[in-house]
């Protein structure tokens, strides 16, 4: 996933809405599970335009931290990008016990859809409305990546999700509304590729820290560069 053009993938999303959507209004009735997963990554860096706080097309930024720190990281990463699954599982449990929870940084995280299936990840994890549903949703997707997505079957990764999502604490009549929003759902895509657009996203998962571009890094990295900024 890390080297596939947004602009491409924005395309292939909007033709596939339609057979998205019928996926989506699959039947959801699901039973709970559980499970580990992933690796690690690599860095990079360039500059970009700064980013701001995005409420583009009604969307609003899911972010955690401090809103009045000076340091801002936003990332841009895919809910069925396998590198963005290793730092989720990896470097950023050491982000947020480290930099996040303890208010020395902003962290904003960004939406970026390869694929129908990234783009339901992201229905489902905006379907309650709280910032603590989304981020513990997120945190199961991400954990569970390798199983949901192994089967390659449509059917049973729309499935997947939805148990995620009930597990999270939906019920049958939140998941069917939400899944089969085409309004929410091209709002997103709109929002997604102006974000992307803004902020000259080329891979994923990559990060914009007080404005500059930075692709995946070893967490020593990231700690390093965060403290610089923070001038620790």
């Amino acid at each position: 996933m890390n080297s596939r053009l947004l602009v491409i993938a924005g395309i292939a999303i909007l033709l596939a809405i339609g057979g998205a959507f019928y996926l989506f209004a699959k039947p959801t009735t699901v039973t709970a599970a559980a499970a580990p997963a992933s690796a690690s990554a690599s860095p990079a860096a360039e500059s970009a335009a700064p980013s701001t706080e995005s409420t583009q097309a009604g969307i609003p930024d899911m972010t955690l931290g401090n809103p009045m720190s000076t340091v801002k990281v936003v990332e841009y990463a895919s809910f069925t990008c396998p590198h963005c699954a290793s730092f989720h599982n990896n470097q950023f449990k050491q982000l947020k016990a480290n930099y996040i929870d303890t208010g020395k940084i902003s962290f904003t995280f960004r939406e970026v859809y390869f694929d129908k299936f990234g783009l339901l990840a992201s229905m489902i994890g905006r379907c309650e409305g709280s910032k603590a549903f989304y981020f513990d949703y997120s945190e199961k997707v991400f954990a569970r990546q390798r199983e949901w997505i192994a089967s390659r079957d449509g059917d049973k990764i729309v499935n997947e999700l939805a148990t995620m999502g009930k597990a999270a604490g939906l019920t049958d009549d939140q998941l069917g509304a939400c899944m089969n929003d085409n309004a929410k759902a091209e709002a997103l895509v709109q929002w997604y590729k102006h974000n992307a657009e803004q902020d000259n996203i080329r891979s994923t998962p990559s990060f914009v820290i007080n404005g500059e571009l930075h692709t995946n890094m070893p967490y020593e990295d990231f700690a390093e560069l965060l403290d610089d900024k923070l001038g620790l």
